[in-house]
């Protein structure tokens, strides 16, 4: 809109108002998203990066996390169906720490405090029990999942009601899952120190009631398979231990003499593992030695004595004085019996002798070594085969260190072959820029500046600086007399210089006024039809 002063002088409108209402409504709404925009670009690169603080958490877990993360003041957000809690990456320690120290997050089983948190009067023996036995199969199953390769674990028990009768008595029995992490796996010495851990904290559990299985359904524990089988196991293990030892010993005495990595070395042991019981009983041909003897003599004599009547008078004794004289005289000569009795100790050995299994019956040694490497005249690196001689110095230090034994039949075995060389490895890539965090952050603010200073300069500053041009349009004088016809003609035109008149052309006088007014007819012919009726009825 142009404005027409008292001298005659066309003040072109300035700036946003001299612009129609449909352009300043859109100019108004672009500078609005402009603004918009750049307010957003801007909170997004001040948002820190977020990484996970735990995952797979149970819906309780994940309340009573999110509820201790708000009261500590750390942001968070959930993901996975709030199974996943994230944290700023700068708070991911100071968070586990916090949580940590209140117990969280607890886990799906519950152990003995389980028993803590249900307290009531009147409770039957019966809730008693299976609250007892639901605490125990939590705390199995949190120790279970300490493994590192265990993600969780759940144990079932089975425990029989006890009874006073003995024919009665059930052995329990507990079945053990187990979930694995990705790509891990359980040995079997970890099976069984599953199994032996579970059997150790019921009483009356054996080792062969204990069922493990994994998340995908397979049996980890062995079958019972007997006595037999068992020590079929051992015994390979052994046997394997045993042939470890003595490679060992092999290529570590070799390995010096032929370089590391130029040795390689197999053993194999043939193993007796039949178990012996013999006893055995000798008798020494020595003289024997006296270990009693015996002597009795006996005498007898031959006179008679005369025997009295039974009665009181034999029963008396005689007298010293008269008798005596007599028995002297009548004693008769007797005779003698001398026996002897001598018992012997016979020189007996009595021996019992119980060889153990694991004998080495044979062992059979292979050597392969590897040529030697040297640097030639040339500078060049060459490999040259052994001789014959430094091949038997080494087939001699591998007797010595089996303990080679020819009535054993023992045999070793050394040959010298050139190995092949395997490939070089290829080199890691280098990790890029963009994998590691605070460059990510680093381009996250300098991607929200760019995009801040890009509608800065391109958007906001084209459209002021056009704004500022057209509010600084020179004023442009009119002719006397045509002051009112040119005031229509601008106001037709909107304050804007027709196209096909060249600059300066509206203050060159009465001829270049007339051309505009016919130019602006032309453009506009029903706007130049109601100026000229408006004339006519003002006159």
């Amino acid at each position: 809109m142009a404005v027409v002063t008292k001298d005659n002088v066309v003040m072109p409108a300035r700036g946003f108002y001299g612009l129609p209402l449909l352009r300043q409504f859109g100019l108004m709404a672009g500078l609005a998203a402009s603004v918009a925009i750049g307010v957003a670009v801007v909170l997004w690169s001040q948002k820190p990066s977020y990484r996970m603080l735990y995952s797979g958490l149970a819906e309780q877990d994940s309340a009573a996390v999110t509820q201790s993360l708000q009261k500590s003041g750390i942001p968070y957000e959930l993901a996975d169906g709030a199974g996943t809690v994230m944290v700023p990456a700068d708070q991911v320690h100071e968070a586990r720490l916090k949580l940590a120290g209140e117990g969280l997050p607890k886990g799906v089983g519950a152990g003995f405090e389980l028993l803590d948190n249900q307290k009531g009067f009147g409770v039957s023996q019966f809730m008693e029990n299976a609250r007892y036995q639901r605490a125990l199969e939590g705390e199995l199953a949190q120790t279970i999942a300490s493994i590192s390769s265990v993600r969780a674990a759940r144990v079932h028990l089975a425990i029989p009601k006890q009874t006073a009768f003995v024919r009665s008595q059930k052995k329990p029995t507990a079945s053990v899952m187990v979930d694995l992490y990705s790509g891990r796996g359980l040995d079997e010495g970890q099976v069984a120190a599953i199994g032996h851990m579970v059997a150790a904290s019921i009483p009356n559990l054996d080792v062969d009631q204990v069922t493990i299985v994994d998340q995908q359904g397979r049996l980890l524990t062995q079958p019972d398979t007997g006595d037999d089988m068992r020590l079929t196991a051992t015994q390979f293990d052994y046997r394997k231990r045993i042939e470890a030892y003595y490679t060992k010993r092999i290529e570590d005495i070799v390995t010096p003499i032929a370089g590391l990595g130029a040795v390689k070395a197999q053993v194999n042991a043939d193993l007796d593992f039949t178990v012996t019981e013999e006893t055995q009983e000798s008798f020494n041909p020595n003289p024997p030695a006296v270990r009693s003897e015996q002597t009795v003599d006996e005498k007898t004599l031959s006179s008679q004595q005369s025997g009295g009547v039974p009665g009181s008078l034999s029963n008396q004794a005689p007298s010293t004085t008269a008798a005596a004289p007599a028995a002297e005289a009548a004693a008769p000569a007797g005779s003698s019996v001398q026996r002897t009795t001598r018992n012997y100790e016979i020189d007996k050995t009595i021996s019992h002798t119980k060889r153990n299994g694991a004998a080495i019956k044979r062992l059979s040694a292979a050597v392969v070594i590897d040529d030697r490497t040297k640097v030639d005249e040339d500078g060049e690196t060459v490999r040259e085969p052994l001789s014959e001689e430094e091949i038997a110095r080494i087939t001699n230090l591998v007797k010595e260190a089996i303990g080679f034994d020819t009535e054993r039949g023992d045999s070793v075995n050394v040959i010298n072959q050139s190995f092949t060389l395997p490939p070089a490895p290829e080199e890691l890539p280098e990790p890029s820029m963009l994998s590691t965090l605070n460059v990510w952050d680093i381009a996250k603010q300098a991607l929200g500046i760019g995009v801040v200073l890009f509608l800065i300069f391109g958007v906001l500053r084209p459209v002021l600086r056009e704004l500022a041009a057209k509010g600084k349009a020179p004023p442009q004088a009119l002719p006397q007399g045509e002051g009112s016809m040119a005031e229509d003609q601008l106001t037709l035109s909107g304050g804007m210089r027709p196209a096909a008149l060249p600059a300066g052309a509206a203050g060159g006088g009465y001829d270049s006024n007339l051309n505009m007014a016919r130019t602006l007819a032309s453009q506009d012919p029903k706007r130049t039809a109601q100026v000229v009726r408006n004339w006519v009825a003002a006159e």
